[in-house]
């Protein structure tokens, strides 16, 4: 069985706009039997009627996405052990989904 190094170094090369990164508040996930895309939005609550801008979407096989998974997990473990429970509020119910 091959097994992964448990730390390895990779030099990553990234450009300042890249960098600076993308402001996200909603996120759609999808999948297939072999890949998740996960779409990053911008959506302005404001009305009439609202805008939605897709900033980035992230398209990866199934395993790696159960690989972010976990590690989110035990990002957000760590992260509410040193500054205290994150809260979640509830999206309105027009905003389950953005098409």
């Amino acid at each position: 069985m091959n097994e992964f190094p448990k730390e390895m170094k990779i030099d990553i090369k990234i450009d300042d706009q890249e960098a600076a990164g993308k402001f996200s508040n909603f996120a759609n996930v999808f999948h297939s039997a072999e890949e998740f895309i996960l779409d990053f939005l911008f959506v302005n609550p404001a009305p009439p009627p609202g805008f939605g801008k897709l900033m980035s979407r992230v398209i990866m096989t199934p395993a790696h996405a159960k690989r972010l998974l976990l590690m989110l997990q035990e990002n957000v473990r760590n992260y509410e052990d040193h500054f205290g429970e994150i809260p979640v509020h509830q999206q309105p119910p027009e905003m389950k989904s953005v098409q």
